[in-house]
């Protein structure tokens, strides 16, 4: 390994350990009440040295919800990636989605405060995430039309509409607010719906 190669490797390491004492305190005390002092503090270092590798607490915040959605399209992609019809990994991927958004974003309600910040300020982490999903549904509906599971149609169009359709099983704040409330359908029955449009 070279010296620059060990001072990367180093840098990396720093970074994870202070983007995993970031997302601890975040759950724990919630994100506007946890501030680089605090994170710095957790890990026995100081505050400086918290900055040499962030220049804010908004940048650890924006590297943690990039993390957050690699992971959920990490995810997508295993599913749309699979050996199964359209129609079914379609499915799939918008209930994977949907369990992702309740399980990491609302079960965790501090971590649920941070996600809706980075939504309303329109972060371009979020922008981009949703724009590759958009891409990965896209593909999925390009495979099914081509193994005529699906009708004919625009594919980029099919897809942007398939996501307005399912929004309010991915959009932490529609889940949230959709939860709360007693509904006739399920998750299945939206995603039913929305499969039905694109046969």
């Amino acid at each position: 390994m070279t010296q620059e190669q060990v001072a990367e490797a180093a840098r990396r390491e720093n970074v994870c350990r202070i983007l995993d004492a970031a997302e601890r305190l975040f759950k724990h005390y919630g994100y506007a009440k946890t501030n680089v002092a605090d994170i710095a503090r957790d890990l026995g270092m100081s505050s400086a040295n918290i900055y040499r590798f962030f220049s804010s607490k908004t940048d650890i915040h924006h590297a943690l919800a990039h993390r957050m959605m690699e992971a959920s399209y990490q995810a997508a992609v295993s599913v749309a990636d699979r050996k199964a019809s359209a129609s079914e990994r379609l499915k799939d991927f918008t209930l994977s989605q949907f369990k992702i958004t309740v399980d990491t974003m609302l079960d965790e309600k501090k971590v649920h405060e941070m996600v809706v910040v980075a939504i309303e300020q329109n972060w371009p982490v979020i922008e981009a995430h949703i724009e590759r999903l958009r891409l990965l549904v896209e593909r999925m509906i390009t495979e099914g039309i081509a193994a005529g599971e699906f009708r004919e149609q625009e594919p980029a169009l099919a897809a942007e509409c398939f996501m307005s359709a399912t929004v309010i099983l991915c959009h932490p704040q529609l889940v949230a607010k959709c939860l709360a409330k007693s509904r006739i359908s399920t998750p299945e029955d939206l995603i039913e719906f929305g499969l039905r449009a694109l046969k």
